[in-house]
């Protein structure tokens, strides 16, 4: 199984809270939402469609996660939503609880080893797994070499701090970009494989 890291991301590698104002404020951060000026339905939403349609998993930090199930099952019939209502979701916390996993087809790992276990069925399955958002998990499986594809949305625009997905422990880890498409407004949505061995 693959595991592919999608993220809004800044050109100065922040990733924090682009949907909202509130959705993550940790650190101070007080630029939510920075993404939405950005978004370009036509060039961005296709990518979105392509990954979500090639998914076979959805893999999601303990925020990400509860800003996705606070939002996504309300917004039943739209096509999107509901290909996201209805994917399997595997969630990595260790503080939620079993009781917690209330959006349908949700499912935690298990929190003493959740990496383990990502890798262990990454060993076993085929397909797809995506992660959305969720910076602190793509930091781990990085870490743990476990990704295989990177698609960024590269944004125009500087945050002067914030969360990253890139891990800070002096490790070089070779990309090859696959794909590089424009979008009207000036966001460069890049796909980069990891290149191993």
């Amino acid at each position: 199984m693959q595991i592919i890291v999608n993220d809004f991301i800044s050109l100065d590698g922040v990733v924090q809270a682009p949907g909202g104002p509130d959705e993550d404020r940790d650190g101070g951060f007080a630029h939510g939402g920075w993404s939405h000026p950005y978004f370009d339905v036509e060039a961005m939403g296709s990518v979105f469609d392509e990954l979500m349609g090639s998914a076979d998993v959805l893999l999601y930090g303990r925020g990400t996660w509860q800003n996705m199930a606070a939002a996504w099952p309300e917004r039943a019939g739209d096509p999107f939503a509901d290909a996201i209502n209805s994917a399997e979701k595997l969630v990595l916390s260790r503080t939620l609880t079993d009781a917690d996993m209330t959006w349908e087809g949700s499912r935690l790992l298990p929190a003493d080893d959740a990496i383990g276990a990502l890798r262990e069925l990454k060993e076993q399955r085929d397909g797809r797994m995506l992660l959305l958002g969720s910076p602190t998990v793509a930091t781990q499986l990085f870490e743990a070499d476990l990704v295989d594809e990177l698609v960024l949305m590269l944004e125009p625009i500087l945050l002067g701090g914030g969360k990253s997905i890139f891990p800070q422990d002096g490790a070089a880890r070779p990309l090859e970009l696959a794909q590089v498409k424009q979008a009207s407004t000036g966001v460069l949505i890049c796909t980069y494989r990891v290149v191993r061995g």
